[in-house]
């Protein structure tokens, strides 16, 4: 069974910067698809960015777009996010997601595997 572990979540100011990660434990299986999303209390799960790691396709939420950053070093086989400008409106619990399919789609349904979530606070 493959599991998708994040870390790196944490308290930062606004104005800060985090840096995500998520890393696939158990069977070793290559996605199409990776991305992050995100879910404050009382909402529901938001897509932040995902990538096509085969045709380099990458989506961002309008409200990341120039502030976060996708990224992949394939030798770990991890994927990151690069959260700069940090604003309590992004405080959230923040999920990895990775799908077999080929488009990097906004929708968390397309998804087929999820981790257990990393919790970002920014405090004002």
């Amino acid at each position: 069974q493959v599991q998708l572990v994040e870390s790196g979540g944490g308290l930062v100011q606004a104005g800060g910067s985090l840096r995500l990660s998520c890393t696939p434990s158990g069977r070793t299986f290559s996605w199409n698809v990776m991305g992050w999303f995100r879910q404050a209390p009382g909402k529901e799960r938001e897509f932040v960015a995902a990538k096509n790691w085969i045709f380099g396709r990458i989506n961002y939420a309008d409200s990341v777009k120039g502030r976060f950053t996708i990224s992949r070093d394939n030798a770990k086989n991890t994927v990151f996010l690069q959260m700069n400008s940090l604003e309590p409106e992004d405080t959230a619990l923040y999920y990895c997601a990775a799908s077999s399919g080929r488009w990097p789609s906004l929708r968390p349904n397309d998804y087929d595997a999820w981790g257990q979530g990393t919790q970002v606070t920014v405090s004002s």
